[in-house]
């Protein structure tokens, strides 16, 4: 069975950044697209950023059982499709998911392979900033995710491994390395 990589951490820390440069180095990655009852950003895409759900839609899939993990996070729900990861499983290749502390903790009881990531701001400061740098959250936003943020960080050491995104280029490359040491290096640029 291909592997399943669980990249995981607060709001804001550059998940999304991390995981896009991940798939250029190793292109062979399939990426589960998460699906999420809050709205679209500027320049996202239902279907290839998230599924953007209502709340309706999102409860009645949970009552369907169509998740392997979800969570509520900051007011607004996340969750992997089962259909999605089975998708991208079914071609035999890896498959990273982006998805909350809370989920990544469900994907460790059902899936004890997968392998988790925990990706790091260099201070709490730096993590303050870079949400309110971001500019697509309100003031009120922006505190929730500080406020979960804070608790996310003390269950660092829960995960098999760390990523201190503090140079971009640096945990980029550390995050390959991950990857590809858990394929046993039989991807390309191994």
């Amino acid at each position: 069975m291909a592997r399943v990589f669980v990249i995981t951490g607060p709001s804001g820390v550059g998940k999304g950044t991390l995981i896009r440069l991940l798939r250029e180095q190793v292109p062979e990655l399939a990426l589960s697209v998460s699906a999420t009852t809050r709205r679209p950003r500027t320049g996202e895409t239902h279907g290839e950023d998230y599924w953007f759900l209502t709340d309706e839609e999102f409860e009645q899939r949970v009552a369907e059982g169509d998740f392997v993990e979800w969570a509520e996070y900051s007011g607004r729900r996340y969750g992997t499709l089962r259909s999605e990861l089975e998708r991208c499983l079914a071609r035999g290749v890896p498959v990273v998911l982006e998805i909350e502390v809370q989920g990544a903790r469900q994907v460790r009881e059902t899936m004890p392979d997968a392998v988790q990531v925990f990706i790091a701001p260099p201070s709490p400061d730096v993590l303050r900033q870079r949400l309110i740098g971001r500019g697509t959250d309100s003031a009120e936003d922006v505190a929730r995710r500080l406020e979960t943020a804070e608790r996310e960080l003390a269950a660092h050491d829960e995960f098999d491994h760390e990523v201190v995104n503090d140079r971009l280029e640096d945990a980029a490359a550390q995050l390959a390395r991950i990857v590809r040491e858990s394929l046993g290096g039989t991807l390309a640029g191994a």
